[in-house]
């Protein structure tokens, strides 16, 4: 029982509540490209297809590693100096969000698609580079030796995504739902005015989210770069430039396949990539499927973002217990599995019709499951990056995982209308979709367990060697 309570009190440290805004920071833009950008869409009158592939944007966080190391080294004129180098990144890519979401506000979809998905894209791009400098910040909250708090991090951080999600997606839903009925014409644009303000605000909390490791993470870049010069026995400007382009692209790259050998990381790789693709293809179209099947837009905004965000707060923290009690290979099996199975409560939803008690079920199981695979997802990654190139091992990760969910998941408006509006069947097959990932995590499992006790070494490691360098 007394362990019990130590590894619950971890989350009542001031740093989860920093980590918890930064969550909500995260979530919150998906909120604009996913469930505003769909519905608007689909109000004015466009093809579950169009709204589908328009849905591709989201593409764009499976790519944000590519440009990752740039944000892990350029630093923002003038911002950085006062905020520091992660926060002033945050700030000013917050400011472009800002900014999309009052072109926004004067456009009109059914005439002008290309630019108010081109907007969206533009939303999408600043968010993904957003995420980029949030969960550098986010890991590096917590010490490297702290393994159980980075599990806890992990799940206030998942609880943040989600209250950022799930509230900015009531506000929307209400304030879209507020307007139409004052008789608004266009109250979605007036709907996205209110968003920005939403922008605005978190940026206040902000400015209480310290940074730390600064000093330490330049002079390990710094070193890396330099052995880079020694390699290439170059000098001068050229070497300069030439050790700071291996540096910020090879060497975290580099550090991550050494670390846990090419296979097996490739493998790791090849699991992170599938094992949310179906709860992606789901989600996608879950807002169409609750409209077209009689839900008004307050009854999904009180059962899937109200009630859903109830369940998942309370779920990711017990989440992220269970996941420091069972361990986190053997917690991601289980998450998987329920992840997967609590679909079909939706194809039962279809076939019964409307029921707000069978709708209130399947959200709270869908969300309770969601949460703990989520938080057991995020602290398995978290684990694996090197503090060096926290940003960038990072990004490459959580977008290899993206990948899955948002490039295949683009075609899942189509699926449904090959499929003729057979929402059971479609829900059945995103059910089947996680068995490949739980193969690949099957045949990996023994090498997975001793990469992550061989990190958490490395990490202790490195703490003995800077407590020593300080005596």
């Amino acid at each position: 029982m007394q362990k019990i309570i130590e590894s619950l009190a971890v989350y009542w440290e001031r740093r989860m509540a920093r980590i918890m805004l930064l969550g909500i920071i995260s979530g919150f833009p998906w909120v604009l490209i996913g469930s505003s950008l769909t519905l608007w869409l689909k109000e004015d009158g466009l093809s579950r297809t169009t709204i589908g592939f328009a849905g591709l944007i989201f593409g764009v966080y499976a790519i944000n590693f590519l440009w990752a190391p740039l944000i892990d080294r350029i630093r923002i004129p003038w911002l950085t100096g006062k905020l520091g180098h992660r926060r002033a990144w945050i700030l000013t890519l917050q400011v472009v969000i800002v900014v999309c979401l009052v072109f926004w506000s004067l456009a009109d979809p059914s005439a002008n698609l290309a630019v108010v998905v081109g907007v969206g894209l533009a939303i999408a791009v600043a968010s993904a580079t957003q995420d980029i400098a949030v969960d550098a910040l986010r890991i590096e909250q917590v010490g490297t030796t702290e393994g159980e708090a980075m599990a806890a991090g992990a799940a206030v951080a998942v609880v943040g995504w989600w209250t950022g999600y799930k509230l900015g997606g009531i506000v929307a839903l209400e304030a879209a739902t507020a307007f139409q009925n004052a008789g608004v014409e266009d109250y979605w644009q007036a709907t996205f005015i209110v968003l920005g303000g939403l922008v605005i605000l978190t940026n206040v909390g902000l400015l209480f989210v310290h940074e730390q490791g600064t000093e330490e993470r330049i002079a390990s870049q710094t070193a890396e770069e330099d052995r880079i010069a020694s390699r290439l026995g170059v000098s001068g400007r050229m070497g300069h430039a030439a050790a700071w382009l291996g540096g910020t692209v090879v060497s975290p790259l580099a550090s991550f396949f050494r670390r846990n050998g090419f296979a097996i990381a490739l493998t790791v790789l090849g699991f992170i990539f599938l094992f949310k693709i179906g709860e992606a293809f789901m989600g996608r179209m879950s807002i169409l499927f609750y409209r077209e099947i009689g839900f008004s837009k307050s009854e999904i905004a009180l059962y899937s973002k109200g009630l859903g965000w109830i369940t998942t707060v309370a779920f990711t923290v017990l989440g992220g217990f269970f996941a420091i009690r069972m361990g986190l290979i053997r917690a991601m099996f289980l998450s998987g599995i329920a992840m997967a199975a609590t679909n079909l409560l939706f194809s039962v939803l279809f076939w019964v019709g409307k029921s707000e008690l069978l709708f209130a079920t399947a959200v709270v199981m869908d969300d309770l499951t969601s949460a703990f695979a989520t938080v057991t997802f995020v602290a398995f990654i978290s684990m694996l990056v090197d503090r060096t190139y926290t940003a960038t091992q990072y990004a490459l990760m959580a977008s290899i995982g993206t990948a899955g969910r948002t490039l295949l998941a683009g075609s899942s408006g189509a699926l449904v209308d090959w499929l003729e509006g057979d929402w059971a069947t479609f829900f059945i097959i995103t059910t089947l979709m996680v068995i490949p990932s739980l193969i690949c995590l099957w045949a990996i499992r023994g090498r997975l367990r001793e990469m992550l006790a061989g990190a958490q070494v490395r990490l202790l490691g490195r703490h003995v060697e800077d407590v020593q360098g300080t005596n």
